[in-house]
């Protein structure tokens, strides 16, 4: 380990914190911080919530495959699991940055911050364009579109610590800038999602359904897109506000070494909170609820009649042939007379009457409009 690692991990924990054995590595000195304590509790809920969703999911989906007697669409559920992972790692993340940096926690920070980061973004990303029905991430699709979204952060991740660790032989340190440009293809992930919501968002509000499932259908399609632009828009602020923080607010209000984890740790928690809330939670209900209303029997219109008319006396014998009055044939004493059905009142057809459609005719064929001009005020 150099001296100057050991330089920076001592600036970074000024003295031992209330609460922590004087035999702690002086590493894990913020995990007795109370900012670490808080960061801690919040993301091990979160972890714990994302695990039961994914279960839970994974429970009904098994539980509706049985109950329909045949294979419940998986495309849609798969995607939704990918999002729940990244978020799961979100929530499992912020620990690192609670533990001081080290050669050890300073790969995982640089890796799985912008690939975790990417799940979760790459996932609304295709969420927001199956929602416009674009035919590139239909099916299996939108997690093969998720997945080919992250190994792109992936590429770029690796490819840094190979030439700091590797070629350059160096320790694995980064400052505040350099850690915020290597998120550059985060944040266009973000705003590719966020405009591609704002879009659906649009879409949504313009059109009209007139048909009753039609509306229902309508106003969920309306309530997903205002949830997914809600989600984003809050991400953007965290994002926003962390990287004012890092940058420029920590260095100004002179806390610039000691506060630069718990920023990241609190924007990860938070961020992770609001992608939950705001899609795992409500996406999961949407799913279960659509799948609800496809197995709802079909209506029966047995027993319906027109109105004013009241309904025969329906009998165990059914009546055929010359036996149902209602089929009866034409005899010269019913021809020419008006025939009555139930619900229905017929006239014969007479064969002397002309009932051919008259054609439209003009007396002036050169210049037909000639009489529309005279008469125009």
């Amino acid at each position: 380990m150099s001296m100057e690692f050991l330089v920076r991990v001592e600036r970074s924990n000024g003295s031992r914190p209330a609460g922590c054995g004087s035999a702690l590595d002086q590493l894990y000195w913020q995990l007795c911080d109370i900012w670490g304590i808080v960061v801690q509790a919040a993301a091990a809920l979160g972890f714990v919530s994302c695990i039961a969703l994914a279960s839970l999911l994974l429970l009904w989906l098994v539980c509706a495959s049985c109950r329909c007697g045949r294979p419940v669409s998986t495309t849609a559920v798969a995607a939704l699991l990918l999002f729940l992972l990244g978020t799961a790692g979100m929530f499992a993340l912020p620990f690192s940055f609670v533990i001081s940096l080290s050669p050890q926690t300073c790969p995982v920070r640089v890796f799985l911050f912008g690939m975790l980061f990417c799940i979760v973004f790459g996932a609304l990303l295709a969420r927001g364009l199956v929602l416009m029905d674009v035919g590139l991430v239909r099916g299996w699709r939108e997690a093969g579109v998720t997945v080919t979204l992250v190994l792109v952060q992936v590429i770029i991740s690796v490819e840094w610590l190979l030439v700091v660790l590797i070629r350059d032989e160096r320790t694995c340190e980064f400052s505040q800038a350099e850690f915020v440009m290597l998120q550059i293809y985060v944040m266009v992930l973000l705003a590719a999602a966020l405009v591609t919501a704002l879009r659906f968002l649009c879409n949504a509000y313009i059109t009209y359904s007139y048909s009753y499932t039609g509306r229902q259908m309508h106003r969920h399609t309306k309530l997903q897109a205002a949830l997914l632009v809600l989600t984003l828009l809050l991400s953007v602020c965290v994002w926003i506000v962390w990287i004012t923080l890092l940058i420029y607010g920590n260095r100004a209000m002179g806390h610039s070494p000691d506060w630069d984890d718990p920023v990241i740790s609190i924007a990860l928690t938070a961020n992770g909170w609001v992608l939950l809330l705001g899609h795992g939670f409500s996406q999961v209900h949407f799913m279960c609820q659509c799948e609800a209303r496809m197995k709802d029997p079909p209506l029966h219109f047995t027993g319906w009649t027109s109105p004013g008319k009241t309904p025969a006396a329906v009998t165990e014998e059914t009546k055929t042939g010359r036996d149902n009055s209602g089929f009866q044939m034409d005899t010269d004493e019913r021809r020419g007379k008006d025939v009555e059905s139930p619900g229905i009142i017929m006239t014969e057809i007479s064969t002397e009457k002309d009932y051919s459609i008259p054609r439209p005719t003009t007396t002036n064929i050169n210049k037909p409009y000639d009489e529309y001009y005279i008469h125009r005020v």
